[in-house]
């Protein structure tokens, strides 16, 4: 206990609240417009075509789900306390891994579809939407049920004696004190978080990545899609793999670190200051994501740029794009 003492930063608690209300006001806005724009973009083209618009949907209302959030969260960080009762904490706290891990699913979802369209263009069928709202049911699912340990591994005020309960009646999200765990299962949690949260995850993206730009080196012909359609999907899977590069790799290395110096296992005061100065930031990043996957939509989907253009979509492309499954093309209406 002493040494956990002489490791604590004295201004620590103000810095992260003061990083923490600094970055969710600026994304807050453009989160808000951005996924809602998206959801209207989408819902017109969700018929229409195959180009994952379906996990972009889901993409978007993850995001959506942190920044409806967020000025609970602006609130707690301007003003040091928390004032809407412990249930709401522990939903708002959730919330935001549920945002991280479900924009990794349908981040990857989203990769493998246009790369499977690249790779296999005369894949269309009627059956090809259904089968992506079950693979979405079963995403939320997942999900869901594999980030309620962050909450539960947390104490309640009830869980206190009388001193710590007034102490941290105020206090929500990572202030919020850690029950205690043995050695072995917070092993386990922390093994398939970074694996099956990210390191898989990951692979696949960059794997993607990589088969769609090797396609670009292929010569087709016939119903196969253009070079321009491959450079546009070879986009988004790049803008795919940017976002898990720059907002989850930060976080996913400090969080397995974060979490042994909360466990007081690490010994070195100057790592776990350390940590205690890059979390907050890393957190930042992965928060970052539902601002970024807007922007995202609007440069690599054609979606996009006609929807914005042209409020009503012709029934003369309508009528095209029937036509192009029919023939072995990309696009088609469900």
């Amino acid at each position: 206990m002493s040494s956990t003492n002489s490791c604590e930063v004295s201004d620590l608690r103000a810095y992260q609240h003061q990083v923490y209300a600094v970055v969710y006001s600026v994304i807050l806005a453009p989160g808000l417009l951005g996924n809602v724009l998206a959801l209207w973009v989408f819902r017109a083209y969700v018929r229409e075509t195959k180009k994952a618009v379906v996990f972009m949907m889901n993409l978007a209302v993850a995001d959506l789900l942190q920044v409806l959030s967020l000025p609970l969260r602006i609130y707690y960080y301007l003003n040091n306390t928390w004032a809407f009762g412990h249930f709401l904490c522990m939903i708002c706290f959730y919330l935001k891994y549920v945002n991280m891990y479900a924009s990794i699913y349908f981040l990857v979802c989203v990769s493998m579809r246009r790369c499977e369209l690249i790779m296999r263009p005369l894949r269309c069928n009627s059956s090809t939407r259904k089968r992506d709202l079950v693979i979405c049911a079963f995403g939320w699912l997942l999900v869901f049920l594999g980030c309620l340990p962050f909450p539960l591994m947390r104490t309640t005020s009830n869980d206190l004696n009388s001193d710590s309960r007034e102490k941290n009646t105020s206090k929500c999200f990572s202030e919020l004190p850690m029950r205690t765990i043995s050695g072995p299962a917070a092993g386990v949690l922390l093994i398939t978080a970074e694996l099956l949260g990210f390191i898989i995850p990951l692979i696949l993206v960059l794997a993607c990545t990589c088969l769609t730009a090797g396609s670009l080196r292929e010569r087709t012909a016939g119903p196969i899609p253009d070079r321009g359609e491959k450079r546009r999907a070879l986009r988004m899977v790049l803008s795919c793999a940017v976002v898990f590069l720059v907002c989850f790799a930060p976080y996913h290395v400090t969080m397995p670190l974060d979490f042994l110096d909360k466990a007081n296992v690490l010994s070195s005061c100057k790592l776990r200051k350390l940590i205690k100065r890059c979390h907050p930031v890393t957190l930042c990043l992965a928060s970052l994501n539902c601002s970024l996957d807007p922007i995202i939509y609007y440069f690599t989907t054609d979606e996009f740029w006609r929807r914005l253009s042209k409020p009503d979509i012709p029934e003369s492309r309508l009528m095209g794009r029937r036509l192009s499954c029919i023939t072995g093309g990309e696009e088609a209406d469900d």
